[in-house]
């Protein structure tokens, strides 16, 4: 290390631009070695071009126009190369002459100090170049929907996100940036979820989609799993995977609880994890018991696209209203209101709803008020999931699933008797 320190920084610089140009040079060599047709450049030609992109940077001081030059220069090189390859190959490939600007870079960042910069452009460039064929073969397999819907996701938390206010107008205190962050990290979570399910399609059965799908939508889940035990008539396995589901709702509310209102979440989380692993533990062990039917069941449905734009811009104003009549419903009719309004949410999707109470608690609404609600918000979901469950599915699989979730849904009343 205090050999380091005693080194001209000239000497440090130079090093690092002969070595990672090196380590391009000879990837490219390689490839060379390989391929059988006209390549730019190897071990020889890429460190070149690495020093003199350090002489431009060092030529040129604060003045960029020789530096510029020089890379002018520089490509004007390679696009020769360039042409040259294209009239002898019917495919060919700019990857190498590209890569040749790519070290001219380095060698001109790492002139100019930035050598962390630089390190980092060489060793991405080495990796992009050196993951040809992985990379080449990940495209192949990605179908463009699913880049769509990553650049939808992109476009929600790296686009609307940063230009929002955050700072609160009107008298119910509302907030656009907090507002918006809400709408990301449930698309964040349901994203993820959505992932993990293209991922594993075909594995793991009804079990592994009743989680993946529980972390998702319970709701969703429920009522894709009811329809489909009616065609399999696998009962115990169909109505474990939804109480299963239903039981992964209690551990996406804790993170939710987590992220937006941690006095809430400390109200909550331990009863909520209790119920998540009790639901969860018992349909899988329901899931287990042995059916009349004995055939093996896949999964066969692809999860649907959980980032649509408009279901998100719905979403947003479905959580400014529920966070407005929250507040109309704490000042006017009190305890009694909410927790009446928590049981009619409960009925369609929770979240708003639930959101909306992260916001009010503590301020606006009591915490022990809110925890109340969001307790009985969650129950009564649990109960409209039985009664979806007991309409969709097969008798048995409708009259399990129907028992098992207000039972879930009863447990998840248990809270209450210290919140009251």
């Amino acid at each position: 290390m205090e050999m380091y320190k005693q080194l001209p920084p000239e000497v440090v610089q130079i090093v690092l631009v002969l070595f990672l140009s090196f380590l391009i040079g000879l990837e490219r060599e390689e490839r060379k070695g390989s391929g059988g047709t006209y390549s730019f450049g190897g071990v020889r030609t890429f460190p070149l071009i690495g020093l003199i992109g350090y002489s431009a940077a060092l030529i040129s001081g604060p003045q960029m126009l020789p530096l510029s030059i020089g890379f002018l220069v520089v490509s004007g090189f390679l696009l020769v190369s360039y042409w040259h390859k294209i009239s002898t190959v019917q495919a060919a490939g700019v990857t190498s002459e590209i890569s040749g600007l790519a070290t001219f870079l380095v060698g001109a960042l790492a002139c100019y100090g930035h050598l962390w910069i630089a390190t980092t452009l060489g060793v991405a460039s080495l990796l992009l170049l050196d993951l040809k064929a992985a990379l080449e073969k990940l495209a192949v397999r990605i179908a463009p929907n699913e880049i769509l819907t990553f650049t939808k996701f992109l476009f929600l938390t790296g686009v609307i996100l940063p230009i929002l206010p955050n700072q609160e107008f009107g008298q119910f205190h509302i907030n656009p940036f907090k507002t918006w962050l809400v709408v990301v990290a449930i698309s964040t979570i349901s994203y993820l979820s959505y992932v993990l399910q293209k991922m594993t399609k075909g594995q793991g059965g009804i079990v592994l989609a009743a989680l993946l799908g529980g972390a998702y939508s319970s709701t969703v889940t429920t009522v894709v799993l009811s329809r489909r035990a009616k065609r399999e008539l696998r009962p115990h396995l169909f109505a474990g995977g939804i109480l299963i589901a239903c039981g992964m709702m209690y551990l996406r509310l804790v993170i939710l609880l987590a992220l937006f209102n941690r006095q809430l979440m400390l109200m909550l989380y331990i009863p909520f994890l209790v119920l998540a692993g009790l639901a969860v533990g018992a349909g899988w062990l329901w899931s287990l018991r042995a059916d009349k039917n004995t055939q093996e069941v896949q999964r066969e449905s692809d999860p649907t696209n959980p980032l649509e734009l408009l279901t998100a811009f719905l979403f947003a104003g479905l959580f400014l209203a529920m966070l407005v009549i929250t507040q109309l419903a704490v000042t006017y009719m009190g305890r009694t209101g909410v927790n009446t309004l928590a049981v009619l949410m409960g009925v369609s999707d929770v979240d708003p709803f639930i959101m909306g109470l992260t916001q009010a608690a503590g301020t606006l609404t009591p915490l022990k008020v809110a925890a109340a609600a969001v307790a009985i918000a969650a129950a009564s979901n649990n109960i409209a999931k039985g009664c979806y469950a007991f309409s969709l599915a097969d008798r048995k699989t409708g009259i399990q699933a129907l028992v098992m979730l207000l039972a879930l849904a009863v447990l998840g009343l248990i809270p209450l008797f210290w919140l009251g």
